[in-house]
């Protein structure tokens, strides 16, 4: 018997701890997106996630989150609007104070940068990680608190220090590919309902049992 799946557009799914938020239905960036269930934890006002937790966001790079990962508070995304010219004698952003000094504009506009931020799916930040710009972070990897990411994650790996370092991988390589092609994120929900506690404490034959036809 399928039971009743949680509802994605909730904003508080504990209405009695605000501290915790869904990102989807509150982000309004059409330059964030964000999957279903992917919270926040935060005490002091999560719901200003856009403003305070993705940083230096002036476009038109994307910051993409996929479903179910968990934020914990003060994770915090730089962009690529963070980056100063470093091939002259100074880093200094002169334009941008005004006067005529914002004649020269065109020599910190169109900085190289590494492209969009992109984060798989499953992903659980610990409190205080900073994910620098351009970072990929595979489906399944857990970053350490205080972590700051600079390169990408792989799948289902554990990272941890400035800058991240792979600690070790949370299953063999022939088993996160055989996770990865379950996706267990991307079953109708009704499913992921029923199958819960084999999704999270089952085995991965376990699972494989459970999923859904193909098609």
């Amino acid at each position: 018997m399928t039971g009743t799946p949680a509802d994605p557009g909730v904003l508080h799914p504990m209405p009695e701890q605000p501290r915790l938020v869904l990102l989807k239905p509150l982000i309004t960036s059409p330059l964030i997106e964000v999957g279903e269930f992917t919270y926040y934890d935060d005490p002091d006002d999560a719901t200003a996630f856009e403003v305070r937790n993705v940083l230096y966001h002036y476009g038109p790079e994307r910051l993409v989150i996929g479903k179910f990962c968990a934020l914990g508070e003060g994770v915090r995304f730089i962009m690529n609007g963070a980056n100063h010219r470093m091939d002259g004698p100074s880093t200094f952003p002169f334009p941008i104070m005004g006067g005529s000094w914002s004649e020269h504009f065109d020599l910190i506009t169109n900085l190289p940068g590494r492209g969009d931020t992109v984060v798989g799916n499953d992903v659980w930040f610990g409190y205080r990680t900073m994910v620098m710009p351009g970072v990929r972070i595979g489906s399944g990897a857990i970053v350490a608190s205080g972590s700051v990411v600079v390169d990408d994650v792989p799948e289902y790996s554990i990272v941890g220090g400035n800058p991240a370092r792979v600690i070790r991988r949370r299953f063999p390589e022939e088993e996160v590919a055989r996770l990865m092609a379950l996706a267990w994120w991307d079953w109708p929900l009704p499913h992921i309902t029923d199958h819960i506690r084999t999704i999270m404490s089952g085995s991965i034959d376990a699972l494989e049992t459970v999923a859904p036809p193909r098609g």
